[in-house]
């Protein structure tokens, strides 16, 4: 026996994602639904070597569901994952929409999977819970270990994310104008970008706040207190960069406690999630390229940082379609499954 599994938002990149890695990991699948706005009804998706049709979500029944992974968006979720929830069927939700919800944990397994135990023993819980902004979840897999020795006071974090964290169209933008004849000084309409992505970097992602950070800059700032510590300063950089798949980030840290980049190094050799690949000559690091349909978040680059005490900088990189949203989501339902939370419906 396995559970019933829905994906809302099966027609997009991170719902096709979530798909493959219910296969690829051997989730224990009894029946799975894609599911998506009723212009996609009847459409197919892969799901290891099947294909399944889209239904309509106006018209879904989730009594009976177990599992509902969840991207489709804000707007939907502020809809849908209450309703869906009341019925009793766990939702995983990939949108920005509950993670500020002091009553909806966000949830980045191997950093903070505890909190689900207390949140499933809540009756009165919402049956709703959050996934990080992709830049988030690699930066605290990275981060976790680290703090657990040495206590983590701040950091500095600049982004480099990939257009595929802005949707199909910031793919084909960048795809649009990198293919055609462009050469130095030649004029590009921008459509989804505030500006040509294509052979450039735009310090600009999602909408400016007053205090003149950008939303997403925000989000990284607020989902790493808490997730981690809310006693942690934080401050960010988001950037977006002309690469298809794949965030990076140059990340700079300062720790309560003395600790050396030999120490740091081992530290995250064994850490969950993450795999270390750096050595001090070139090509001995990773970049976004080479994580591509991988669950690791990489890290290279670690060096003192001799600015601070006690400080240290490194590089971070992870397919932001996988660990930053889809491989989440779903290593949240099997830490949900291997931590006997939750029981397969009737």
């Amino acid at each position: 026996m396995g559970y019933k599994v829905a994906v809302v938002g099966a027609t997009g990149n991170v719902g096709r994602e979530m798909l493959n890695i219910l296969e690829e990991r051997e989730f224990p699948v009894d029946r799975i639904h894609a599911v998506a706005s009723r212009r996609s009804l009847g459409v197919e998706v892969s799901f290891g070597d099947r294909t399944v049709k889209c239904e309509d979500l106006e018209q879904f029944d989730f009594s009976g569901i177990d599992f509902c992974l969840m991207s489709a968006g804000s707007a939907v979720a502020k809809q849908w994952a209450p309703r869906i929830g009341a019925e009793g069927t766990l939702v995983i939700d990939n949108s920005s929409c509950f993670r500020y919800d002091q009553d909806v944990p966000l949830v980045v397994p191997e950093v903070n999977a505890h909190v689900l135990e207390a949140y499933m023993a809540n009756p009165k819980r919402r049956n709703i819970i959050a996934n990080p902004n992709c830049s988030t979840a690699q930066l605290v897999v990275a981060l976790r270990p680290l703090h657990d020795v040495a206590r983590i006071k701040r950091v500095v974090v600049a982004t480099y994310q990939s257009v595929s964290g802005a949707g199909k169209d910031a793919m084909d933008e960048l795809w649009d104008q990198t293919k055609g004849k462009y050469v130095p000084g030649q004029e590009v309409e921008p459509n989804k970008f505030a500006k040509q992505i294509a052979f450039n970097v735009i310090p600009h992602i999602d909408v400016f706040m007053e205090d003149g950070y950008t939303k997403e800059e925000w989000k990284v700032q607020v989902e790493t207190k808490k997730i981690l510590d809310p006693k942690i300063k934080v401050t960010c950089t988001a950037v977006r960069v002309p690469v298809f798949v794949g965030h990076s980030e140059a990340v700079h840290i300062e720790f309560e406690k003395p600790i050396s980049d030999d120490e740091a190094r081992e530290i995250l050799r064994e850490a969950p999630g993450c795999l270390v690949i750096d050595k001090r000559e070139p090509g001995g690091y990773v970049t976004p390229v080479e994580c591509v349909g991988d669950y690791a978040t990489f890290i290279s680059r670690i060096r003192v940082d001799p600015t601070v005490e006690n400080g240290l900088a490194m590089w971070v990189v992870s397919d932001n379609l996988r660990k930053g949203a889809a491989l989440n989501t779903v290593q949240i339902a099997e830490a949900l499954v291997n931590r006997g939370l939750v029981r397969q419906a009737a």
